[in-house]
């Protein structure tokens, strides 16, 4: 039986570990904090963070990172800011070629660099994947229809990690531009956070879809920038999780911008919240990456600069109002 590691104990990991385990794998999830571990073990329930769903019976848990060591596949799931230093603590553990399916979405703040670098840089040695598309942990873990982007510079890996964790209601699509997957997906929460303060600001539908129309702008520009395809972004892994994520209060990330349009400070938004809202961590960085590429990012850049005390909500929003006005394309 094919054994699948997932690295990271949260909601989405949980759903992975799930997945997994509809597709046949047998799984072994790791979590850092002891009491999913016990949950786990004992009830087949991550209670702390996915509360209400039973997991399969071949999804097991440990607190120990070298029982992933015989794992024939390992989907990371840890949050962006902290893969380098998990993935340093598991090094020693992946052989050569060993796949590691990359499920965080983010840029790391100190380097500028997207998970793959970031990876690139740990384990040298794993042979890289992308996973990343409009999914919300609960309904997936509950099994209802999802497709995501599984991007893999090898074409015949990636085929062969979506057949092995593709069920009826699971449904991966294989690309080759791990780049345009990345950006989608960590320009996306930013931009979340972006929906959220319009919508809790009471600003209306029609400011909501202009938003989302030209932060796709902005991810589609960084992308390119980037070396990836715009044709990448428009798929499941940008454009797909773009409208997801901004479109539901579901979203960590939109969550949180909603408490901010409503006038709440960023430490009450994010107070009680055990899950991480992956945009608040990745909007200086992405501010800086857009900067440092020479690409406009407006949205990027007024939500970098609230969420820094920078600046109100209300003078970001008229900031962004009265940009000269531009040709579209």
């Amino acid at each position: 039986m094919i054994h699948a590691g997932v690295i990271g104990g949260g909601a989405w990991g949980t759903a992975l570990a799930q997945v997994c385990a509809r597709a046949g794998l047998r799984v072994t999830l790791w979590a850092r904090e002891a009491q999913v571990v016990a949950d786990i073990r004992a009830d087949h329930e991550n209670k702390l963070f996915l509360p209400g769903v039973t997991l399969d019976a071949a999804v097991g848990a440990t607190g120990d990172l070298q029982d992933l060591a015989t794992c024939d596949l390992v989907l990371v799931v840890a949050p962006a800011q902290h893969l380098r230093s998990v993935l340093a603590g598991f090094s020693s553990f992946v052989r050569p070629g060993l796949p590691l399916v990359l499920c965080a979405k983010g840029v790391e703040q100190d380097s500028l660099k997207l998970m793959t670098e970031v990876a690139a840089e740990a384990v040298p040695q794993a042979a890289l994947a992308v996973l990343s598309g409009p999914s919300f942990a609960g309904e997936v873990a509950r099994g209802l229809p999802t497709a995501v982007t599984l991007a893999c510079a090898d074409e015949a890996l990636g085929q062969k990690l979506a057949q092995l964790i593709a069920t009826p209601t699971f449904r991966p699509y294989v690309a080759g531009d791990m780049l345009g997957a990345e950006i989608g997906g960590a320009v996306k929460n930013v931009l979340a956070i972006a929906c959220g303060i319009v919508e809790g600001r009471g600003l209306g539908r029609s400011a909501h879809a202009a938003l989302i129309t030209r932060g796709f702008a902005e991810m589609t520009r960084m992308a390119v920038a980037l070396g990836g395809r715009p044709e990448t972004v428009a798929g499941l892994c940008g454009l797909g999780d773009l409208v997801l994520t901004c479109s539901s209060p579901q979203s960590r990330n939109m969550s949180v911008g909603l408490a901010l349009g409503a006038g709440e400070t960023l430490e009450a938004a994010l107070s009680g919240k055990l899950s991480v809202a992956e945009g608040v961590a990745s909007a200086p960085a992405v501010r800086a990456l857009a900067a440092k590429l020479g690409v406009e990012a407006p949205i990027s850049e007024a939500v970098a600069a609230i969420l820094a005390g920078e600046v109100e909500v209300d003078a970001a929003i008229q900031g962004l109002l009265a940009r000269p006005l531009k040709s579209e394309t």
